[in-house]
């Protein structure tokens, strides 16, 4: 009987349906097949540079102008000289490279320490008008970072902090705080407030809140801010190459950018220098992606 009903059903099926579902599966293909080629352009897209930086730095010579899609003879030769100080605008890499390691450690830590702190004020202490506070922080960014340079320099100047690295430490903390204010301001909606209620009534002081409480559980909105505020101060230039002058001083960014000085740029050794120091933002990044995004959606969706 059931077979009966369903061949029934088929066979009222009218030739437009038919011919619209058809339509509906083509369409669908086609949108299939577009999103793939949108896809594999941008992927080429970002790909391609990636590429000619590896190409570039097995040139055994340096020769950046080439017609080959690949060196006639790849060596490792560059990557030895950089990680040897092989070259005299390398001898002081592992300093500089721990330089940079120091500014973004620095940036990291009180980045997350100063906004974890103000949004707690905000969000679980219910400090008044605590939303203006948040507000304001972000209008800082309408200000674009170029235009507050030379005052900054003129600040470091007057505090002799000029050449001195806690200096760019200031200023990138500075532009990587009104963000995490916001991230951990929105994360922090999805921590019941009953929990700190909970630890109030059994004695426990907004330090112990904060610090036992609080910061464990924004664990995913800290990596994420972490990560950013870390990549902020690895890439930075314009800040680095004001306020650092000595090449003992120097981070990474500022002494790549020396190569230019020379007669002859050496673009084998500094795509080498360039992708030794992309290492360990790479590796940082593809470590704690999971919860970079956990942090991240979860703001935006309680936001």
């Amino acid at each position: 009987m059931s077979v009966a009903v369903a061949d029934a059903r088929i066979a009222t099926v009218s030739p437009a349906s038919a011919e619209r579902g058809r339509q509906a599966r083509r369409v669908r293909r086609w949108k299939s097949v577009g999103a793939a080629g949108i896809a594999v352009l941008l992927l080429i897209w970002t790909l391609v540079p990636i590429y000619n930086i590896v190409m570039v730095a097995l040139e055994s010579k340096g020769d950046v102008f080439t017609n080959t899609i690949w060196p006639d003879a790849p060596s490792l030769d560059s990557f030895w000289i950089v990680i040897t100080q092989g070259y005299w605008y390398l001898e002081h890499f592992w300093e500089q490279f721990g330089n940079s390691l120091y500014i973004g450690v620095g940036t990291v830590f009180f980045t997350l320490a100063i906004g974890s702190l103000a949004s707690f004020a905000i969000g679980r202490m219910r400090i008044r008008y605590g939303w203006l506070l948040s507000n304001a922080a972000l209008l800082t960014y309408v200000i674009p970072a170029s235009f507050l340079a030379i005052p900054f320099y003129r600040i470091m100047q007057i505090y002799g902090l000029t050449d001195n690295l806690w200096s760019v430490i200031a200023a990138e903390v500075t532009f990587a705080t009104p963000y995490a204010i916001f991230i951990f301001h929105q994360y922090g909606v999805s921590i019941p407030i009953e929990l700190d209620e909970a630890a109030r009534i059994d004695g426990a002081s907004p330090g112990q809140v904060y610090w036992k409480i609080y910061l464990p559980l924004m664990a995913p909105a800290l990596v994420a801010v972490g990560t950013y505020a870390l990549l902020l101060a690895w890439n930075e230039y314009l800040y680095q190459f004001l306020l650092l002058s000595s090449k003992e001083s120097m981070s990474v960014p500022v002494a790549l950018a020396q190569f230019f000085n020379s007669d002859e740029a050496p673009w084998n050794y500094m795509m080498a220098t360039a992708i030794v120091y992309s290492i360990p933002p790479v590796a940082i990044y593809y470590t704690f992606r999971r919860r970079m995004a956990a942090g991240l959606t979860m703001g935006g969706v309680k936001g």
